[in-house]
């Protein structure tokens, strides 16, 4: 290996740290200085998840202290995942596998498979639909959310930092608004605390609207769950999943 090439991934490695230094200064300055205290309430939810772990890490512990409570609880998946495939699983499986892992992680949370819905979108295409799938996924979003009839809805934040995380907020909107309900949102963030703080795309008025959810009494079942997807957790940063295993989630109201 040349002196060049050293170098190059010297700046990768060093880069890679400073990113992850940053953004975990950044999501501590929000959780612990800028957000509310926010308390866990007896009020029906549906989570929306653009893929399967994403509403496991985003608010897995709100999952599973509501249902510990007995509180209804229902979680949809818009897509099935396929592009976030390890080399060691193949293309044919991967859809599969990934919806497994979904439902034993609900489980471990409280959520029976009966209560877990997949909408088996493409992975990656939520904001480049045509606009009859388009039409589609937001009738099929409106039956689920007028059968269901939700007192609180989980979605990924407007600004997330990911095409189909920004893209299920979307739909989920328009889907509410289609549906005639009356429901409180809250945006649970997965990559927009994930950025360089220059990056950072919130002003002080929306940063004023973050809550923290202690999880404290849940946070092991959490953990469990999370580790249930073995296909993912290898491939992401640590530093991007320390986050995920504090004692609080963060949300954000409108």
């Amino acid at each position: 290996m040349g002196n060049r090439q050293i170098f190059r991934n010297l700046r990768v490695i060093i880069g890679a740290k400073l990113r992850s230094i940053g953004a975990d200064i950044l999501s501590r300055w929000i959780l612990y200085f800028k957000s509310q205290p926010l308390t866990v309430s007896q009020k029906s939810a549906m989570v929306f998840s653009p893929h399967q772990d994403d509403e496991t890490l985003g608010c897995g512990g709100t999952i599973a202290l509501k249902r510990s409570l007995g509180v209804p609880v229902e979680v949809i998946f818009l897509t099935d995942g396929r592009y976030g495939r390890p080399d060691w699983i193949t293309p044919e499986t991967i859809t599969d596998i990934r919806q497994q892992e979904a439902t034993n992680a609900l489980n471990i949370l409280g959520i029976a498979s009966s209560e877990t819905h997949f909408l088996n979108q493409i992975d990656g295409s939520l904001q480049n639909l045509a606009d009859d799938q388009h039409q589609y996924i937001v009738n099929e979003l409106v039956k689920r959310l007028q059968s269901f009839m939700p007192e609180e809805i989980y979605v990924p934040h407007r600004k997330d930092a990911h095409g189909d995380h920004e893209a299920t907020y979307e739909l989920v909107q328009e889907a509410i608004a289609a549906s005639g309900i009356q429901v409180e949102l809250l945006q649970y963030p997965i990559w927009m605390l994930w950025q360089h703080p220059l990056s950072f795309d919130l002003n002080f008025e929306e940063i004023g609207n973050a809550y923290r959810l202690a999880i404290d009494s849940v946070k092991d079942r959490k953990k469990q769950a999370i580790e249930t997807y073995s296909s993912q957790m290898p491939g992401l940063p640590s530093g991007f999943l320390a986050r995920f295993f504090l004692p609080y989630e963060i949300f954000f109201k409108s």
